[in-house]
């Protein structure tokens, strides 16, 4: 199916492939801890009965035989070694410190203290996330893959055998960066190490010229050592090119000064991608000396012997020997922890290693569920608008710096000088008219559902609603190649292909990734049966030659080997705007300080040294995603949103937001008080049984079943937590939609997994 796309609306092109998103284990897992009849017995003492006396006892009673019977399936669960190299995946620590003793532990009444409880906790924490989370990576979150086929009717469910086809083990870039260093102190190493200049340095006939300073005066020798800094040429052989001009002590110190002065970068580096230890080999191969070669090699080899132990033992029970062998010799080469402290400010793949499966299940969507997602287009064409008036204003800024820039400059001005003065626009002014956007963007989807004039959740027919829709962002202005992208998660709620075929089912829109192709991550493309099928339709979309920023390898949550953008050809241009360890053999690579920024025919544009002419805007836009990635909700934070379907497409669940320290219910420190507690909560409130909930101090939704103790626990205990770190803190409670009956994903032996479909749109 390469090369071919099904149109929806008049604007959009859906990819015919789509991923298979969803977990390893079976959607009925979470089911296993529910309690309906204790559920119902508190229910009968009454929405405000005294919990005391003859009707009390027993229910207390009850409740501590239903408490153990919830430990010992906790224990089955946890004993599971399937389970366990999951949680292994997260924190191999964690199988030793905490699994393993659970798993040993004799439940009962009166030796359910804090800390088996606790353990009990953090089992059902990790099995809802493998039973209900719609995650991708490893075993436990295999990337399936599907087709579009408007031919066909419902859903077609391929089961394939068992559930996964084929499992990889990647090194996370940070492990093998680590090794680099420590390579990079071996002085023989260091010979063959090849520095290179910033690449938004120019250098003019007697000073080096820096974005937004003085031209820094500079010797010829200097010039000329910077001119041999092209990240290709090893130290040793600047020295012999330089023989007769400088000795090489001589040479050697003037690479620390301009080192020193950050006009170049000298350190062995490993550029981003998903196999950084082969760009290690390769360096290691052309390294000369031949015994610094070969102990350079011995430490790769250790790293790898442990990688291949730990992808033979991927699924089973040794997993937790190979990765502790792993991370001993890890440390023992490196000197440093071998996993990173979770926080903010860190990239996903703390751990040494990183595990991405491919699922056995493939789906065929037919025509039925083609034109439920018609609406979608509605939703799409509203997004267009935020990328558009972000880009028409972002630009309209941008055109302003260059203005002053080139008056300033009396000439020509680069791309670097150009973009380090963009900055206070970038990470100022454009997020200010983001915000401002998304604001308006709410109050016109308001008006086109007429919210206030309604009650309770909201279902509109699109012909009803698409007039407005096209009458209120009917604006398309400029914007940047990767805006023309829409990635849309959509979950199917249905009992079984079979009642899809009946049109019996519902859409669920999960999310709608704005200007980005999220099947263009590394974890999807290196999962994809046939990769270049994928560059194929790449190739569709953009005929000509891309330009992309060269991004770094990691930042913050949002970006690591595993999300990296993939999909880039050879023919696609990348722009090196700040020292971001480019591949330097990589053809195509263009420093910031060569590329011009000038107007032609009234448009701002970036001239590459080869005659190359592209938007500018195509020079900010992973900054621009990133300001318009999540915009595109329907309906700004309140107390309490509804649902909002349209045909048959839920565009927006319904969604409750309460202050964590103003809910009372779950303070209550006795387990049994606090089960009735909360569940006379949720009646009060209207709540559905099954949730996702997140707090400002949990932002990853947790499911919670409140006909389950273990899950009514985990609740309680994020929201005192919640109430406890961040008193004016809010929790958000939305409904689980699909719920675990409503699932239509199957394996081999008839298990039902939720999931959701993850489509690529492309428009005009």
């Amino acid at each position: 199916m390469a090369g071919t796309t099904v149109p929806l609306g008049d604007k959009w092109q859906l990819w015919r492939q789509f991923a298979l998103r969803g977990p390893g284990f079976p959607a009925d897992g979470v089911l296993r801890l529910a309690a309906p009849e204790l559920a119902r017995a508190a229910d009968a003492l009454g929405p405000r009965a005294a919990l005391t006396g003859p009707a009390w006892k027993t229910f207390e009673a009850a409740f501590a035989e239903a408490a153990v019977d919830g430990a010992r399936e906790l224990q089955r669960i946890a004993a599971r070694p399937d389970f366990q190299g999951a949680v292994a995946w997260q924190n191999r620590a964690v199988v030793g410190r905490a699994v393993e003793p659970f798993v040993r532990w004799e439940p009962s009444a009166a030796g359910r203290t804090s800390g088996h409880r606790q353990r009990e906790e953090l089992v059902a924490h990790y099995w809802q996330r493998f039973c209900v989370k719609n995650d991708t990576i490893g075993f436990f979150g295999p990337v399936g893959w599907g087709t579009l086929d408007p031919d066909t009717t419902g859903v077609t469910v391929e089961t394939g055998e068992g559930l996964v086809t084929r499992t990889g083990v990647y090194f996370s870039s940070w492990s093998i960066d680590e090794l680099a260093k420590i390579l990079d102190t071996d002085p023989r190493l260091r010979e063959w190490v090849a520095p290179r200049r910033m690449p938004y340095l120019r250098t003019g006939t007697a000073a080096v010229l820096l974005p937004g300073r003085p031209a820094q005066p500079a010797t010829e020798l200097e010039l000329a050592v910077l001119r041999l800094c092209d990240g290709r040429r090893p130290v040793r052989e600047i020295r012999r090119e330089l023989a007769g001009r400088a000795t090489p002590q001589q040479v050697e110190d003037l690479l620390d000064q301009l080192v020193r002065r950050r006009w170049i970068v000298r350190g062995l580096e490993v550029p981003a991608g998903t196999h950084p230890e082969r760009h290690l080999r390769a360096w290691l191969e052309r390294v000369g000396d031949e015994p610094a070669r070969r102990d350079g090699l011995d430490m790769l080899e250790v790293l790898e012997r442990g990688r291949a132990e730990v992808a033979a033992a991927a699924t089973g029970p040794e997993l937790v020997t190979a990765l502790a062998a792993l991370e001993s010799g890890f440390r023992g080469l490196t000197d440093t922890p071998a996993a990173r402290e979770k926080g903010s400010t860190t990239a996903p793949c703390r751990t040494l290693v990183y595990s991405d499966s491919v699922r056995a299940a493939t789906a065929t969507v037919g025509a039925e569920v083609l034109r439920a997602l018609e609406p979608l287009d509605l939703l799409m064409t509203s997004a267009g608008w935020l990328t558009s008036r972000l880009a028409s204003r972002v630009l309209a800024l941008a055109g302003q710096v260059h203005e002053r820039l080139s008056t300033d400059a009396g000439g020509p001005v680069d791309l670097a000088s150009f973009w380090f003065a963009c900055m206070p626009v970038l990470h100022g002014d454009a997020a200010g008219e983001a915000a401002a956007l998304q604001k308006e963007f709410w109050h016109r989807w308001s008006a086109i559902l007429r919210l206030p004039e309604r009650e309770g959740n909201v279902t509109v027919a699109a012909a009803d609603i698409a007039g407005a829709v096209r009458a209120a962002f009917d604006e398309r202005s400029a914007g940047w190649t990767a805006a023309r992208y829409l990635s849309p998660d959509v979950m199917l709620a249905a009992d079984g292909p079979r009642a899809v075929e009946r049109g019996e089912f519902e859409l669920v829109l999960g999310e709608l990734h704005v200007a980005i192709n999220t099947l263009g991550a590394s974890l999807f493309v290196h999962q994809h049966p046939a990769p270049a099928e994928l560059f194929a339709q790449t190739g569709l979309d953009h005929p000509r030659p891309r330009l992309m920023p060269l991004l770094p390898k990691e930042h913050r949550s949002r970006l690591s080997t595993r999300v990296r953008h993939a999909l880039v050809r050879p023919e696609d241009y990348q722009i090196a705007l700040l020292d971001h360890g480019s591949d330097p053999y990589r053809e195509r690579t263009v420093p910031s300080a060569e590329a011009v920024v000038e107007r032609q025919d009234g448009r701002l544009v970036v001239r590459l040294p080869d005659g190359a002419v592209f938007g500018v805007l195509d020079v900010f836009a992973h900054v621009l995603t990133t300001l318009v990635i999540d915009l595109c909700r329907l309906l700004p934070e309140a107390d309490h949103t509804p649902r909002i379907t349209v045909d048959r497409l839920v565009l927006a669940r319904e969604t409750w937001r309460y202050a964590g320290a103003a809910l009372d219910c779950a303070q209550d420190k006795n387990e049994a008080r606090r089960f009735v507690w909360v569940r006379r909560w949720q009646a009060a409130s209207g709540l559905p049984r099954f949730v996702f909930v997140t707090t400002p101090t949990e932002p990853r939704p947790f499911f919670v079943d409140f006909e389950s103790p273990a899950y009514v626990n985990l609740f309680a205990k994020a929201v005192r937590r919640l109430a406890r770190q961040d008193p004016e803190g809010r929790l958000t409670v939305t409904e689980m939609l699909p719920s675990p009956e409503q699932t239509w994903l199957t394996d081999d032996q008839g298990n039902r997994y939720t999931s959701e479909l993850r489509f690529v749109a492309l428009g005009d």
